[in-house]
């Protein structure tokens, strides 16, 4: 009797230990967020944008779109290139990484990829390949 108990015990357990089926994957979410930044972001704000808008003068940022934890600021910038040449202009950063347009004396635009250094220290790299040192004016 007791052994019938013990196999009974023993089906019971293994039937029960079904493998877990994966949960459903999330909808996908209707954002205006994008995975990577570009030099073009920072030329209009959406109307999504526009409705998180934000201007705080305490702060070195100009203003910020989003929502807390997913954040874009646009910050003016200034520089110099690898030849010593000094440079200006607009950056978007989300998170560690930004894209923007500088500008000097012999060339109107220079599209730029950036990322965070230290603290309102960036650098930053065109598509020829140049790097470019920046701060947050």
């Amino acid at each position: 009797m007791r052994k019938n108990y013990l196999i009974l015990l023993f089906l019971l357990g293994f039937y029960s230990c079904k493998k877990a089926s994966a949960p459903p994957p999330l909808p996908p979410t209707n954002s205006f967020y994008k995975s990577a930044i570009t030099a073009d972001d920072r030329k209009t704000i959406t109307p999504e944008e526009a409705r998180t808008y934000h201007v705080n003068k305490t702060y070195q940022y100009e203003y910020r779109t989003g929502n807390p934890g997913n954040y874009e600021y646009n910050y003016d910038v200034k520089g110099i290139n690898n030849r010593g040449d000094s440079v200006c202009g607009n950056i978007n950063v989300q998170g560690k990484y930004g894209a923007g347009i500088l500008t000097n004396d012999t060339i109107t635009e220079i599209e730029i990829n950036t990322e965070w250094i230290s603290y309102g220290k960036l650098k930053a790299i065109d598509k020829q390949g140049n790097e470019y040192h920046l701060i947050v004016k």
